[in-house]
């Protein structure tokens, strides 16, 4: 979830003039196309090694190339100092863009990545790094859609015809973000019942019978409303992978929520039980015990023991199901992602 995306849309230029040096609005334009054509180039490299690779420091390293390419387009299209015979509106409007590219990809962005590093402590984090992820990409969104608008006016004022068009590139784009949404939808399904199942067990690392109980609840709500969202989803170009994990992680919470939770619960009421009833026998001496004390501490003693092993076995089975359900369940984003996201 830690994906910046940008789509890009590249307008096309037919046009029935003769060029005949770099002043003719025609070479004007596709010079400034040229320069956006290396920046969305390399902004597929980017998108393409997040989508794609585990190591940090490639993605970091694709993402200083893509700054690169945006400062080396903005210092050659600042340098056309006049223009188009004078006319600097959309040259100042390519600037702006590529300004606010290399800002969102520099500045940005890193604040992002710190969002993310704290994401996972709480739900609440987690979706105010998504929206904020979100607005970042919008931002970048509605730049370019001036963009797009300033040259539309920069070609109709030349009597230049633009056939709109996604490019190749843009395509590649527009189906990575689709990917990365649907991942998401999903994924904050999965999050909320996660962090809640961890707060969950850190309730009974604690023995907080109170805690658990509420997480309980709450984890079972969350897995509830999880199984009800995931009925109106589909699959993702016939592919129901995403789908059916995250509906097997529901019904395991929802499972951890209605039979191992009350399970801990009533293991820990007896296991109290039996060290109230032990200490108050340990404070007595042997001549004051009566029979039916000690008959009924070593009936606890047996009960006790038994308990302890069936909490043991519980407790076994549902941490190994819940670990190989979220590995199973990350895996399977990864291959979602990885198997959608173009790699060419």
């Amino acid at each position: 979830m830690k994906k910046i995306l940008f789509a890009t849309t590249l307008l096309l230029i037919t046009s029935t003039l003769m060029a005949q040096n770099f002043k003719t609005p025609v070479e004007y334009l596709e010079f400034i196309n040229k320069e956006e054509s290396a920046i969305s180039k390399n902004m597929w490299k980017y998108t393409k090694t997040i989508a794609h690779s585990k190591s940090a420091r490639k993605i970091d390293a694709t993402r200083k190339n893509l700054v690169k390419t945006i400062q080396t387009a903005k210092n050659n299209i600042s340098k056309l100092k006049d223009g188009y015979k004078g006319d600097i509106v959309y040259r100042d409007q390519v600037v702006k863009y590529l300004s606010v590219s290399e800002i969102i990809i520099n500045e940005e962005y890193s604040k992002i990545v710190d969002m993310q590093e704290v994401a996972e402590q709480s739900y609440d984090f987690m979706e105010a790094y998504i929206m904020t992820r979100d607005l970042v990409n919008k931002k970048m969104d509605d730049e370019h859609e001036l963009l797009v608008q300033g040259q539309k006016e920069f070609a109709k004022k030349y009597n230049i015809t633009l056939t709109e068009g996604e490019s190749e590139l843009g395509k590649k784009m527009k189906i990575s973000n689709e990917v990365f949404s649907y991942h998401t939808e999903f994924y904050l399904i999965f999050f909320k019942c996660n962090i809640t199942d961890l707060m969950l067990s850190k309730a009974v690392e604690q023995k907080d019978i109170a805690s658990i109980q509420q997480n309980a609840s709450s984890l079972l709500l969350y897995a509830e409303e999880g199984l009800q969202k995931l009925v109106e989803k589909q699959p993702f170009k016939n592919d129901k992978t995403l789908l059916e994990s995250t509906k097997k992680s529901m019904e395991l919470y929802k499972k951890t929520a209605t039979e191992y939770a009350p399970a801990v619960i009533d293991f820990l009421m007896f296991n109290t039980k039996f060290e109230e009833a032990k200490t108050s026998l340990e404070r007595k001496k042997d001549n004051e015990r009566t029979k039916e004390e000690i008959a009924s501490y070593n009936q606890m003693v047996k009960d006790i023991n038994k308990k302890i092993n069936d909490y043991n076995k519980i407790n076994t089975k549902f941490t190994q199901d819940k670990n190989n359900m979220i590995n199973q369940w990350n895996t399977t984003g990864d291959q979602f992602i990885s198997r959608h996201v173009p790699n060419d």
